[in-house]
């Protein structure tokens, strides 16, 4: 729990020393400065989550018995444009399947990150997966 605790305190410093860097924060737009620099650590994380997601997913699908299988029927392309569109789909939903809290815990612990990235995978990939390959 410290832990965590530690880390959401780490990342909005990091959110809020975007202030400093970008030429201070004065009175008539501190609120902007300091919304922006939320925003864009808010960005940077979903982005590096939505990276992992897709990553986890593309191994997920090459280990399903039956895309083991259907792919021996398909050329290379083929099978990039259904785990394109499977991992796209399970993209999609990930942001749906965490707070940035969790965001936060997944920037600064790896193990934490893995944990977060599986179970939001699983959340979703059956369902993406039953979709593009029937």
């Amino acid at each position: 729990m410290k832990k965590r605790l530690a880390s959401t305190l780490m990342l909005a410093t990091f959110a809020l020393a975007g202030c400093t860097t970008t030429g201070g924060v004065d009175s008539t737009n501190a609120g902007t400065s300091a919304g922006n620099a939320i925003s864009t650590a808010n960005q940077v994380g979903m982005n590096v989550f939505t990276a992992a997601v897709d990553n986890q997913c593309r191994s997920q699908i090459e280990n399903q018995n039956a895309w083991q299988i259907a792919s021996a029927a398909m050329t290379e392309i083929q099978q990039e444009n259904i785990k394109s569109n499977v991992c796209g789909c399970v993209s999609e939903q990930a942001p749906q399947e965490v707070t940035i809290i969790e965001l936060g815990n997944a920037a600064i612990d790896s193990q934490y990150r893995t944990q977060l990235v599986t179970r939001v995978v699983a959340a979703s990939f059956q369902s993406c997966y039953s979709s593009f390959i029937s």
